[in-house]
């Protein structure tokens, strides 16, 4: 009877799921399944990693169409490139909604998109490459860069004219905005003239008319706070100012007595540093453990003085820093800036601080064997001049003498003297004491 009341229970269960499943069929059959992902800020590799979470829920899900709504000034070349590459690989088809501006690397992940839409007032273009002084790359960066414009645009049909004059300023098209030495920049009116914008919608509910959508189901990827942090903390701007808030804190807190604010906002700074490279997907468990392993070399330092654990230390937590960068390049020049800042505060607090203040005063040694503080290097037996005794043994020049019942230890003059001789103590160089045989 169990196992019969168990099987009715589950046909009866597996018959209402199917039954609701027909519902939600009949209900959704003809609608469009929308995923909207936002492209914003700067393109870095924390929008790297959004960005494949989101076209991974949307490929689980089974979208119809991946919708990108773009208003980014620009940013890392290999970051879009990585942007690039996930547009193409997935199989649905996507589209990019320029809602403000795809300037520099938004225009090229843009590019990449199998349609482009604009809103009224929006604009594309404005692609060349800058290093990150400010100043242009080297014509080997600018001349791949040129190419993979032009290369996207050719991928979805488009003239590689417009998307190589973004980011090549000798082309002349001063019909656009962008004679010589300019770069190109599309308003939403131009991209369509061009072939570059399928259309111009001022709203998602315009956008979703123009792709001829009646039913849509959509969804928004949001970032998470964990994406917002690794977002923020990835910027090549931010990096090398969170690593000098990390040295700095560290140094000052040498020179402060017990463990304040300084040493946890080093160590927070470290701590957010690695947190959000491993949330971007830049840094591996490899660098948590160089990391850990610097930090324990240096503590075994402090109260193992040998030079090697410091040394060891020092270059694992250096190693942990620049292989959790995307751009190696970029985090030495973020650790340079930290190195250099600490080590001039470090020369600061060096002349301005004593060492009986902070974990100083645990490692380097600050008595002193003074005379003022009854620190003497020998008994001072200038009394004993003038003395006369006996020598217990040959002095060849030293030996044994005794002098008033009391051994001490002497030298002659440099002749040899031999032992129950009378000698007389002629002169006292700290523990020296100088005899001379008696002649009678």
């Amino acid at each position: 009877m169990k196992k019969r009341l168990y099987m009715f229970v589950i046909i009866a269960l597996s018959f209402l799921w199917i039954n609701q499943m027909s519902i939600d069929a009949d209900q959704h059959g003809d609608s469009t399944s929308i995923h909207i992902v936002p492209v914003e800020n700067d393109v870095e590799q924390g929008l790297v990693a959004f960005l494949q979470r989101s076209i991974n829920e949307a490929e689980e899900s089974f979208a119809d169409l991946i919708v990108f709504e773009i208003d980014s000034p620009g940013g890392r070349v290999d970051s879009a490139n990585d942007i690039a590459n996930l547009l193409t690989s997935t199989e649905i088809p996507t589209v990019a909604y320029v809602i403000n501006q795809a300037a520099s690397a938004g225009s090229y992940i843009a590019l990449n998109a199998d349609e482009i839409y604009f809103k009224p007032n929006a604009r594309m273009g404005a692609a060349g490459v800058i290093t990150s002084d400010g100043n242009a790359a080297d014509k080997k960066a600018q001349s791949d860069w040129i190419k993979a414009m032009r290369a996207s645009a050719e991928a979805n049909d488009r003239d590689p004219l417009y998307a190589e004059a973004m980011a090549n300023d000798n082309i002349d098209l001063p019909e656009y905005g962008a004679p010589e030495g300019e770069f190109l920049t599309l308003s939403a009116e131009e991209a369509v003239e061009v072939g570059y914008a399928e259309g111009i919608a001022e709203n998602r509910r315009a956008l979703f008319e123009l792709l001829e959508i009646n039913n849509p189901q959509v969804t928004e990827s949001e970032l998470t706070f964990s994406e917002q942090i690794a977002r923020f903390i990835t910027n090549p701007v931010v990096i090398p100012i969170l690593l000098s808030i990390a040295s700095i804190g560290l140094i000052v807190e040498l020179y402060s007595p017990g463990f304040g604010i300084p040493g946890i906002l080093g160590i927070v700074s470290l701590i957010l540093f690695f947190y959000g490279h491993l949330v971007a997907g830049l840094a591996g468990y490899e660098s948590v453990i160089l990391l850990l392993v610097g930090l324990i070399c240096i503590i075994l330092e402090i109260f193992v003085p040998s030079g090697i654990l410091g040394i060891i230390g020092g270059g694992a937590i250096l190693g942990a820093l620049l292989v959790s960068g995307a751009d190696m390049g970029h985090m030495a020049f973020s650790i340079g800036i930290a190195l250099l800042v600490s080590i001039i505060l470090a020369i600061v607090l060096f002349k301005k601080l004593d060492f009986n203040k902070g974990i100083f005063r645990h490692i380097v040694l600050s008595d002193s064997t003074k005379s003022e503080l009854g620190y003497v290097s020998n008994e001072n037996r200038m009394d004993l001049i003038g003395l006369r005794g006996r020598a217990l043994t040959f002095l060849r020049p030293s030996g044994t003498a005794v002098f008033d019942g009391e051994r001490l230890d002497v030298v002659s003059e440099g002749s040899f003297i031999s032992s129950d001789a009378e000698v007389e103590i002629v002169k006292v160089e700290g523990s020296r004491i100088v005899v001379r045989e008696i002649q009678e």
